[in-house]
């Protein structure tokens, strides 16, 4: 079964600079291993018209979304509320999550920033957060998350369990020190040319230490293709005169 993915990243903090967002590769392998690969990225601000219209195009056009950033206490933690209006229910105090968080702030500390973050999108489910307790939730086919990395990791391995699996994704991949793109470019389109469900990738390296090269991908859903297709790489890259060398570059 074929699934696919998006994330969207939600914070000004990362269109700024302030922030280096660390969630993506997280995810990207997370979920390549879940069957349900990303297929797109974006980064958007804490903007509600923003908000509202990118989670409605893309959950219709994935089978899963997931969002991280802006659940928190703050004013300009809007993202739970845009997502209730983009599904057109009400963001409403969720009782067992209220009681959850009253319990750990204690009355007298669980003010009304606090409380805002008991509140979903009516019908929601919880996403377990066994970090710092205020949960994500997930709504349809959205699944929203936390900013904060070690946040974010918890609450996915949560979720992870509930989701809906595809195929794997899998990989191989060939380096050489001895070739580089522009030598391997025409054979390589010839290989993604007889494996149009398969992504192949060209990726250059530079080390400090002087050692240079390429490393070329095969990564797909249909193992035997993925095997055939890394067979070709590795013949193209001694028909080019370089020696192929299994696995990624040492760093």
């Amino acid at each position: 079964m074929r699934r696919t993915s998006a994330l969207i990243l939600i914070g000004n903090e990362i269109l700024s600079g302030r922030t280096k967002d660390e969630n993506i590769q997280f995810l990207a392998l997370r979920l390549g291993e879940l069957g349900i690969p990303l297929r797109e990225i974006r980064v958007i601000p804490d903007i509600r018209e923003t908000i509202i219209s990118t989670v409605t195009e893309m959950r219709a056009k994935y089978d899963e979304v997931f969002t991280t950033g802006g659940i928190g206490p703050t004013h300009d933690d809007i993202t739970a509320p845009c997502v209730a209006e983009a599904f057109g229910v009400p963001w409403e105090f969720h009782p067992p999550t209220f009681k959850l968080l009253e319990t750990y702030f204690g009355p007298e500390e669980f003010n009304a920033a606090r409380q805002r973050m008991a509140k979903l999108p009516q019908g929601a489910i919880p996403i377990v957060n066994p970090v710092s307790l205020a949960p994500g939730f997930s709504i349809g086919n959205v699944h929203v998350m936390a900013g904060v990395p070690r946040i974010m990791r918890g609450m996915f391995d949560a979720l992870a369990p509930s989701l809906q699996k595809g195929a794997p994704v899998f990989s191989r991949t060939w380096h050489t020190t001895s070739l580089f793109e522009g030598t391997l470019a025409d054979g390589l389109e010839a290989i993604q040319n007889r494996f149009l469900d398969l992504d192949i990738g060209s990726y250059p390296f530079h080390r400090e230490d002087g050692r240079r090269g390429v490393a070329l991908v095969a990564k797909g859903q249909n193992r035997a293709e993925v095997e055939e297709a890394a067979s070709a790489i590795h013949d193209l890259i001694k028909t080019k005169g370089g020696t192929p060398i299994e696995g990624e570059p040492p760093v």
